[in-house]
């Protein structure tokens, strides 16, 4: 069972529905007048009157406001290169009929998983890549098939997970807690498998923007502590405020955030699901 902690009236953040100051409002509102106007200037998207509801609510558009600052001519051309790539990538087909044969076989050799959610109500997703044996993965998938796996749970848990999360708690979810665990981790298995991690990254980036919510790098090496030094002064201040870098000592970390029973026991909860936590998907958007 997926369990959440009470934590006092919701309060959507700057920038959120129910939370949009004047200048916000009127990028809104602008950026929604130009998509719907865009058919008329030669780029049709999906439906007949060139505005794609399904995807284009106030919600889904303020995920590209707030990653371009609301900048609306910044979110537009984001927005317009998203629907070319889901165009180009066949998203729509992925979503219709791609079937992960190998998923329990690629679990043996890179675990990663959505199971239950934390204690404000997001989705945990787990990536295990210090259990990565990148000769035994691409004996029995491809990068292509990763990518495509990866497409197909964004586009899942934006149908189905986050709502199911929203359900759960009463309000809005539109975020992920993700645990990515380096345990292990070779950086020549890294090194073989880095052009999957970048595109893969490309995607959430680019694609599915606004979704990181709370992200733990745990049982990170020292030489990976160097490097985030080098990196995170080139991040902006709110995507470096949602990460944290752990050692082998994160236990109480991750539980300050995620109940314990929704937590692997391998990660310091007490969770033992018959099938395996990585093979279960257990989580509120499971019904029986």
């Amino acid at each position: 069972m997926a369990t959440t902690e009470t934590k006092g009236p919701y309060q959507p953040p700057s920038g959120y529905l129910g939370n949009l100051n004047a200048e916000q409002q009127s990028a809104l509102d602008q950026l929604k007048k130009e998509l719907k106007e865009q058919k008329e200037t030669g780029f049709a998207l999906e439906g007949e009157d060139g505005f794609a509801e399904a995807r284009m609510g106030d919600a889904g558009l303020l995920r590209f406001l707030r990653a371009r600052k609301f900048n609306v001519a910044a979110a537009k051309a984001m927005w317009l290169a998203n629907e070319k790539w889901r165009k180009e990538f066949g998203v729509d087909e992925i979503v219709k009929s791609f079937e992960y044969h190998e998923k329990a076989e690629v679990d043996k050799y890179y675990p990663q998983f959505y199971h239950k959610v934390d204690k404000d109500g997001r989705p945990l997703y787990i990536e295990r890549l210090g259990s990565l044996d990148i000769d035994a993965l691409y004996s029995v998938t491809t990068a292509d098939r990763q990518l495509k796996r990866l497409v197909y749970e964004y586009e899942r848990s934006m149908t189905e997970r986050l709502p199911a999360c929203s359900a759960l708690v009463g309000h809005p979810v539109s975020t992920y807690c993700t645990i990515l665990d380096l345990k292990d981790v070779s950086l020549r298995s890294f090194y073989r498998v880095k052009d999957y991690v970048m595109s893969a990254a490309s995607i959430g980036q680019d694609h599915y923007p606004e979704t990181m919510g709370k992200f733990y790098i745990i049982n990170a090496p020292f030489l990976f502590t160097g490097v985030w030094s080098v990196v995170k002064p080139w991040l902006d201040e709110v995507t470096v405020a949602k990460i944290q870098v752990l050692g082998a000592k994160n236990k109480d970390v991750l539980l300050a955030q995620i109940p314990e029973e929704n937590l692997p026991k391998s990660l310091g909860g007490t969770c033992q699901c018959s099938e395996g936590c990585s093979m279960s998907d257990a989580g509120p958007w499971i019904r029986p």
